[in-house]
């Protein structure tokens, strides 16, 4: 008997083995009845023994064992993809959904063995059953994957939106207390307070705005028209009562009127300086100068400090990335290495560049603006 033939002769032992199977990868499987262990494996072997009796080309059946058989017509997804959504939803790993597939194919082999004693000829249809079942295992674990990635980015969002109060709570609480000017001690303290408030604030944007180009929204900004100097100079003011330890100058010249969105160019500059302060020699200044001609502002900020290699340069930019060997006591305190990629998608949705040089002189950070005067929001 064809592997095929047997598949569909037997296809309530083969589906019973699954379930036995399926009912062993805990915790998940725990409370699940019959029919959500079997999840579309039906559908799945159906479309295995499908395929071994249709007529293949050599190199169709090469594409077909590397994951790339053709999708069904009229179809959103297989029924190998959908299972691999559902189980990801059930709470089951990777590891245990390859384990399914791995079993299936060594019971119906074993079983069609067992039953059918097939005759050499036949055993061709062992490579394409291998082939079909390699298939279906790709568009499982690529769609588990996709499936975990957004419960993730749906959990960050959730997680940032749901601490922005506690937080805002810490911090206007530590304000309260530093004004009411109780002696020495209750300043330092609340002004640890409003430091350790602060980063994580800084913490909470920069998930908040990776999680967002991760589901692929871009960062979202509302231009106005500004003053980037203003804008600019209060955030420095910010930094440095954060920061009262460190020197960081502002420089302007020529224009810095323009249609931007004035909150999110705050946060790209705090995120330069920060990483300034992070990475920069600690007794010398960080210097932002701000310089504006006929349809562009440019913003620099550069430190002195050991010079940034090539190789980091090139990924600077990149999310979750730190420079080896640019360790600083700012280090561990608040710092997912997501700064400079927020900073980077902050002057992408201004239809601005970023740009990173380091040499024996210092580190400069060169973000250009078009003016965009002629933009208006509502």
């Amino acid at each position: 008997m064809r592997l095929a033939d047997f598949i569909l002769r037997d296809m309530e032992p083969i589906l019973l083995q699954w379930e036995v199977f399926a009912g062993t990868l805990l915790p998940a499987a725990a409370s699940m009845e019959s029919l959500a262990l079997r999840d579309h494996a039906q559908q799945i072997l159906l479309a295995v023994a499908r395929d071994l009796r249709t007529s293949q080309t050599k190199e169709a059946q090469r594409e077909k064992s590397f994951g790339r058989g053709p999708n069904p017509i009229d179809a959103t997804e297989t029924a190998a993809q959908t299972h691999a959504i559902l189980r990801a939803r059930s709470g089951f790993n990777i590891n245990q959904l390859t384990a399914e597939y791995r079993a299936l194919r060594a019971s119906v082999l074993r079983m069609w063995m067992d039953y059918c004693a097939p005759r050499a000829p036949d055993l061709d249809d062992v490579i394409r059953f291998n082939e079909a079942i390699d298939q279906a295992l790709a568009e499982s674990v690529a769609f588990f994957s996709t499936q975990v990635d957004q419960n993730r980015n749906l959990l960050l969002g959730m997680l940032g939106h749901d601490m922005r109060s506690p937080i805002q709570a810490i911090q206007v609480t530590a304000l309260y207390l530093a004004a009411l000017n109780a002696g020495e001690r209750v300043s330092e303290a609340a002004g640890r307070l409003i430091r350790s408030g602060a980063r994580i604030q800084a913490l909470l944007d920069d998930l908040t705005d990776f999680n967002r180009t991760k589901l692929g929204l871009g960062i979202n900004i509302t231009p106005t028209g500004v003053n980037l100097a203003d804008v600019l100079a209060d955030k420095l003011d910010e930094l440095r009562a954060i920061h009262p330890d460190r020197h960081i100058e502002l420089h302007v010249s020529g224009d810095s009127q323009g249609v931007w969105d004035g909150q999110r160019l705050q946060q790209l500059l705090g995120n330069l300086v920060l990483n300034a302060i992070r990475y920069g020699a600690q007794d010398t200044p960080v210097r932002v100068t701000l310089t504006g001609d006929a349809t562009h502002v440019r913003v620099d900020v550069s430190n002195r400090g050991p010079v940034i290699d090539s190789a980091t340069l090139k990924c600077i930019f990149d999310p979750l990335t730190r420079g080896a060997g640019h360790q600083s006591e700012y280090d561990g305190a608040g710092n997912l290495g997501l700064g400079l990629y927020i900073a980077n998608e902050i002057a992408k949705a201004h239809h601005g560049t970023i740009e990173a040089r380091s040499d024996e002189a210092g580190t400069s950070f060169s973000v250009s603006l078009p003016r965009a005067d002629e933009i208006v929001k509502s």
